[in-house]
Order: structure tokens, then sequence, then C-alpha cells
């Protein structure tokens, strides 16, 4: 009784010691770690050039209706003769519509001038409007181009949060699994102590004839098994602890690699819901047609409608008028009238019209496909988030189940310990317990794990901002 009393002792100080140990150390916690991620991680960084690449390619397109000044000039002299001198400038604002405004001057002579080019001596100043009757009026390529590119900076918008989900999710599976190894690590670290205590107590009741020799193997045998299980552990929690570091970085894109002294957070499974923003999650309020994927389908499909309509469009004739006022004087606002002036018509029209129907079928094909999509994406993600509440719900079962199993494996090697203790058991039946407890101990970790990647992948599958 007097042994049992002083192992009591000792494993109650060593276990303060380790406490002690332990307030020494920075614990990291889950919500601190993805914020990390969050700000400073490179591809998170690189997630937000997408919608930079998106607004630029949205500026690009606008240039299609900035206002154009075009001069020519051409002149030619060839033995002191001037055949020709032209200079002919041009203004124009093209419109949302097929419309496009114009202001010209043209300024001609020459010894060889094209009779047609002559020109009043002060040059011949013009101003008018070209218009698209048919084909290009209600829509045209600069339209759609214009329309699919602001549909494209929403498309950005949505895969950008898309890819920055993946990284936290990523990131959340990193630390769940040095968590994981950490509590590992603890488990055969306590049950080390308990295999050098039994060695040493088996040991000093060998000495005292009270234990056979073959006792004194068993125990080193256990005691060298628990401290060849804790090294792997050790092994796991380093090689878990650099996949941490991959994660991360400072501001200056300087990686950052993680201290002996941080552990991670042993209560995360409190704080899990919170940090992942999924604690007031319910299928029933979700609103399946706001997520990101799908709103980046929506997005496609209307831009594949702007380019069915223009392809529909293109069936249409071509028929471009032009009409331009003509005056010397364009400072007198009375000159211009329809006495004087420059007109034109464009028509054109393909007899079969062929290419014209081929690219409208295609559109139509890649429009309906892509409606196809968007309906089995709705059915797919309510099916895995549907999935992930139901395994979710097991897990709570499951983690009641492995806790009671935990529990009385405990309370049997805690009897068996003491019947040891009074000689009416072997250790070798203390060591099987003792095995029993630590894998229900190490099935109640893998567990958890597994809770919390459920848990991740809700985050990941809802797409829930962080």
């Amino acid at each position: 009784m007097k042994r049992i009393k002083i192992a009591f002792y000792f494993s109650f100080l060593l276990s303060f010691a380790l406490q002690a140990q332990d307030d020494l150390n920075t614990v990291m916690t889950l919500s601190e770690y993805l914020g990390y991620v969050k700000k400073y991680h490179p591809i998170v960084k690189q997630a937000n050039l997408i919608i930079n690449s998106s607004e630029a390619k949205l500026l690009k397109t606008r240039g299609a209706f900035d206002p154009k000044i075009e001069i020519d000039y051409d002149k030619k002299e060839f033995k002191e003769t001037e055949y020709f001198n032209k200079l002919n400038g041009i203004f124009k604002i093209p419109t949302w519509y097929g419309i496009e405004f114009k202001a010209n001057v043209e300024s001609n002579d020459g010894t060889f001038l094209n009779p047609e080019a002559n020109v009043p001596l002060n040059g011949l100043y013009s101003a008018g409007v070209s218009i698209s009757l048919a084909r290009g009026l209600l829509t045209n390529e600069r339209m759609a181009s214009l329309r699919k590119a602001k549909f494209f900076v929403g498309q950005a918008e949505q895969d950008q949060q898309i890819l920055v989900n993946q990284i936290l999710y990523d990131a959340s599976l990193t630390y769940f699994n040095w968590l994981k190894t950490y509590n590992e690590k603890k488990v055969y670290d306590n049950f080390l102590n308990n295999a050098v205590l039994r060695f040493e107590g088996t040991k000093k009741a060998f000495i005292a004839g009270d234990k056979p020799a073959i006792d004194t193997v068993e125990a080193g045998i256990a005691l060298t098994n628990r401290r060849l299980n804790l090294e792997k552990a050790r092994i796991k929690l380093v090689k878990s602890s650099l996949e941490i570091s991959n994660f991360l970085w400072l501001a200056d894109n300087t990686p950052v690699e993680l201290k002996e002294n941080v552990i991670p957070d042993v209560n995360t499974l409190t704080i899990i819901d919170t940090t992942l923003n999924i604690a007031l999650f319910n299928d029933a309020n979700f609103d399946i047609n706001q997520h990101p994927k799908i709103r980046r389908q929506e997005f496609k499909i209307r831009s594949l409608k702007i380019d069915k309509r223009l392809k529909m469009n293109n069936l249409l004739p071509k028929l471009d008028v032009e009409y331009n006022f003509l005056t010397q004087t364009p400072s007198q606002s009375n000159s211009l009238n329809f006495d004087n002036y420059k007109a034109g018509v464009n028509f054109k029209l393909p007899l079969f019209l062929r290419k014209e129907r081929g690219d409208l079928k295609l559109a139509k094909v890649k429009l309906q496909d892509q409606i196809f999509e968007n309906e089995t994406t709705k059915v797919v993600i309510k099916n895995k988030i549907d999935a992930i509440q139901q395994e979710l719900q097991s897990f709570v079962l499951q983690n009641e189940l492995t806790q009671k199993m935990v529990v009385d494996y405990g309370t049997l090697l805690r009897a068996e310990e003491r019947k040891f203790y009074l000689g009416s058991s072997s250790l070798f039946l203390v060591n099987s317990r003792e095995a029993k407890l630590i894998d229900s101990r190490l099935k109640a970790i893998d567990l958890e794990n597994s809770f919390f990647k459920a848990k991740a992948s809700l985050f990941k599958e809802a797409v829930l901002p962080f």
C-alpha cells in the first residue's frame, strides 16, 4: 500500500511538472493561424490579382468607346514638282448603340491631285453621323465585349472567394493534423511516464524479492515500446509543424518557421464553429443561388446569352448609312445645310447565311450546356452539404461512444493496477489493459480529427465567409 501511495505522489508531481512546462509554451489558436494565412499567404494575395486582371480587361473593352483622333497626311514631290499634298483629320465619337458621330477636315493641293480630292483653299470641313440600321444597331461586338467584361469581373470575384476558401480549407486541415500529432505525442508522453514508474517499481520489487525477474523484463519491453512509440509520435509532430510553416508568411513574403514552443490549441473543439463561421449554418436558410460556384456559372450563362444575342443579330443584313454636312466656313453655324453634303449607303447580305447560322447554333449549344451544368452543380452542392451534416451528426454519437470506451478502459486499467500492487494480477494484464486504453485514446483523437475535417469540408463546400 505504501508503494501505491509513493507511486501516486510521484505521478502527481510529474503531471504538475508537465503542466508547468506547458505553461511556458505559446498557444496558436485556429483563428489566429487562419488570420495570418488570409492576410499574408502568397496564394491569397495571388487571388486578389484575379480581380485586378478582370478589371484591367474591363478597362480595355471600354476603350472601344473612347473618342478617337485620326490624322492622315500624304505628300509626293518629284523633280521640284509637288504632285500632291493631302491632309485628312478625323474626330470620332462612338456611342453605345451602332451610331458614330464624327467631324472631318480636308486640305488638299498639288499639280496632279485627283479631281475628286479638290477642296477649297482653306479646306473642307464636315460633320456627320454613321448609323447601322440592321446588323449592329441594338447589339454589336463592342457592346457585347463590354457586357461580357463586366460579367467577367463578377466571375473573378467569385473565383477569388472560392480560391481563398480553398487555401483556408487546406490550411485548416494542416492545423488539425498538427493538433492531432500533438495530442498523440502527449498521450505517449503520459504513458511513457507510467511505464518508467512501473519499471522502476517492478525492479525494486524484484530486488526486494517480491517479484520474479521475468516481470522486470516485461516491464522493460513495455518501457522500450513506449519510447519507440513516443519517438514515432515526435517525428510526426515535427513533420506536421513543418507543414504548418508552409502556410505562415510575413508581410514581406518571407516564410515563417514555427518555433518549438508554439503549440496548437487543445480546446479547438469549443471554438471551431465560431472560427469557421458555421455556428449558425442551417440547411433551411442556405440559399444555393448565392453560392459562389452558382453565381460564377450564372455570370457565365448571362455572358453566353449575350453571345447568343450577338449571333442572332448577325443574321440580319448589314445596312450602314452615313450623312455628313459639308462647309468651308465652320465658324458660321448657318453654313451647315442640306445643300452641301456627303452621304453613303453600305448593304451586304450573304445569300445562305451558313456561317452565321452555324455560329448561332453553336452559341445555343454552349448556353444550354452551361444551364445543364449549373443545375447539376446545384444538386451536387446540396448533396455534399447534406452528407457532411449527416456525418457531423454521426460524429456526435461516435464521440459519445468513444469517450465511454476511454473511461471504461481507464477504469479497467486502474482496477488492474490495484490488483497488481496487491499481488493478485500480473504485469502482462496491466500492460494489456494499458495498451487498450492507449488505443482508445488514439481512436478518440483520430475521431476528433475526422470531426474537424468534416467541419472544414462544410466551410469549404458552403463557401462561408471567414
